[in-house]
């Protein structure tokens, strides 16, 4: 099994390495992002291990311009950033896992056996409801062929309803989904960013996709409200 290690620390890298290589690994190590987008784009790896801040280029960016490529090779970030919206951002851009240091090394080895089994399967690039597109991997939005700029609550709640497409879904299930456990505000906040929204995805373009269904929750649809969820609707 042949695993990248991009990792600027050359100390650690080397401890990885020699590690890796006594569990009987094959490791290739780079120490900078330009290096190893470079291996990963030319060579067949099991595993890619990338560090986030890496010299020349960002560990964000490496994993970015990866996937843009349709290389699908599964990733572990290992970095010693540990918050929330660190690993929500590395797994948006296609992360497969993400370890924070300092790390446990039977953990790394256990989580990169996990990789390897459950393999990389080619992955949707693009969801798409009616003419409403997403494409994760560029945290792009479109209606038809225009851009539409989102804040990154507005994008994770999208991205949310998009999931689960012509289903509704509650207020409570949406802060669960999409604010994070210590967010302490009332569920008044789900109103107004479905108002946000409704005012760049369907409000410039004509269309009603996003509903209200009252006393139940939201509902996002391909360009209609579909009559089989017509319950008393209101917008916010």
């Amino acid at each position: 099994m042949r695993i990248l290690l991009v990792e600027d620390e050359k100390v650690l890298a080397d401890t990885v390495r020699r590690g890796l290589s006594n569990e009987g690994f094959v490791v290739d190590v780079t120490h900078d992002g330009v290096s190893g987008l470079s291996a990963a784009t030319e060579n067949a790896y099991d595993v890619i291990l990338l560090d986030l801040m890496l010299p020349l280029k960002h560990g964000y960016d490496v994993l970015r311009e990866l996937r843009q490529r349709r290389i699908w090779t599964p990733v572990l970030m290992l970095t010693a950033k540990d918050g929330e919206y660190d690993q929500t951002d590395a797994f948006d851009l296609g992360a497969d896992d993400y370890l924070t240091k300092p790390f446990s090394f039977l953990v790394l080895v256990a989580r990169i056996r996990a990789l390897i089994r459950r393999g990389a399967p080619e992955r949707p690039v693009v969801l798409a409801l009616g003419t409403l597109t997403m494409d994760p991997v560029n945290r792009r939005v479109r209606r038809g062929q225009t851009l539409i700029s989102l804040t990154p609550r507005e994008y994770g709640l999208l991205h949310y309803l998009m999931r689960r497409h012509d289903q509704i879904v509650s207020k409570a299930d949406i802060l669960d989904n999409v604010w994070d456990s210590a967010f302490e505000g009332g569920d008044n906040v789900v109103e107004v960013y479905i108002g946000y929204l409704r005012r760049k995805i369907d409000a410039p373009f004509g269309v009603q996709t996003l509903a209200t269904v009252r006393g139940m929750g939201y509902l996002l649809s391909a360009d209609r409200i579909p009559e089989s969820a017509s319950a008393p609707q209101s917008r916010e």
